[in-house]
């Protein structure tokens, strides 16, 4: 049976059949030879403005399939306001259904989700509803992030009709109202931390020779103001990870505890990324530098999580000439909670 998405195909290729008969019959007939050219290209010109029609025809549809996707997209995955409970956002994406993140206040604190869909298109599209769906109703209900996770993983079962066939990686944060960061990962990159750290001194050797200690690190300034003598320090989280959502069942209840990750300080930024970000390649084939592209683009005075953001995903497109090879999203929160034990 021909598909609706296969007839503009079919019909172009009758088109060129066609044309290629004519044309050989017409040289095939017995006759002057200059009419049965000017046959002959009549019936090309035919043909090439049918196979132009008809290419017009697919890219208008083409067009149309991009913008209803990028309605339903946008529908999802709604604007992240710029702050929540002391938490500066900003967030940025270049796909097409398969990447999800979102940020809610709840009474365990604020929980933040990032995931990756397998594929893309309509069907992952389908997929990252379903979960991110079930994530905003159950972070509100549930006290444990193991439970939020447990009911994303139901929804997804549900979507697949009881036998997944997709998976997602998906990482479950969740920060206290003191900075303590709590966090569940199903096979998604880990995200970084940033914070200042002091510049060595030029002569930092005692009186025995030894190394003097330096200071702790300070807080990533958050309000501008004059530049320091100190760099971008560039921390990844990391811990034990499980299997994507839907490749394997989740641990019984208590196998599937919150890993404390420490406590994000005042000042301090979360940076959150999906895979399509570290795994982007050049022409040449070489992966994107994620680590000095944040650092870089931390660097600057007055840093703000929608310039890190910008940032980044200006060096992801210079890396990729504007094409990168898989969905991305980005995703910085900073602890603007000052004063606050």
């Amino acid at each position: 049976m021909i598909t609706r998405g296969r007839v503009p195909h079919v019909r172009r290729v009758c088109v060129l059949a066609w044309g290629g008969a004519a044309v050989s019959w017409e040289l095939s007939s017995p006759g002057p030879l200059g009419p049965s050219l000017a046959s002959c290209a009549a019936f090309l010109l035919l043909a090439t403005g049918c196979a132009l029609h008809i290419r017009t025809r697919l890219l208008a549809e083409l067009r149309r399939s991009q913008e209803i996707a990028g309605a339903v997209q946008r529908a999802l995955m709604r604007p992240l306001p710029a702050r929540i409970d002391g938490l500066a956002l900003a967030a940025a994406q270049l796909s097409v259904g398969g990447d999800l993140y979102d940020a809610l206040p709840t009474p365990y604190g604020v929980r933040v989700v990032i995931g990756d869909v397998r594929g893309h298109g309509p069907g992952a599209l389908g997929v990252a509803s379903a979960v991110l769906g079930s994530f905003r109703e159950a972070a509100y209900d549930e006290a444990t992030l193991g439970g939020v996770l447990r009911r994303m993983e139901r929804a997804l079962i549900r979507h697949a009709g009881g036998e997944p066939e997709e998976f997602v990686t998906v990482l479950l944060l969740q920060i206290a109202p003191d900075g303590g960061l709590l966090a569940l990962n199903c096979g998604h990159p880990w995200p970084y931390v940033l914070r200042w750290l002091p510049v060595p001194e030029p002569c930092c050797a005692g009186s025995r020779g030894r190394a003097a200690p330096h200071p702790p690190a300070r807080p990533l300034r958050a309000l501008g103001g004059a530049p320091r003598p100190e760099r971008v320090g560039l921390e990844p989280l990391g811990g034990e990870t499980l299997p994507p959502l839907g490749v394997l069942p989740l641990p019984g209840p208590g196998d599937l505890a919150a890993r404390p990750c420490g406590r994000l300080a005042p000042g301090e930024v979360l940076f959150l990324h999906t895979d399509g970000v570290a795994d982007a390649r050049d022409r040449a084939g070489r992966f994107f530098p994620l680590a000095g592209a944040v650092t870089e683009a931390a660097a600057a005075a007055a840093l703000t999580p929608a310039r890190l953001v910008a940032g980044v995903h200006a060096a992801l497109l210079r890396h990729t000439s504007g094409r990168p090879a898989d969905d991305v999203a980005l995703l910085v929160l900073r602890n603007d909670r000052f004063g606050r034990a």
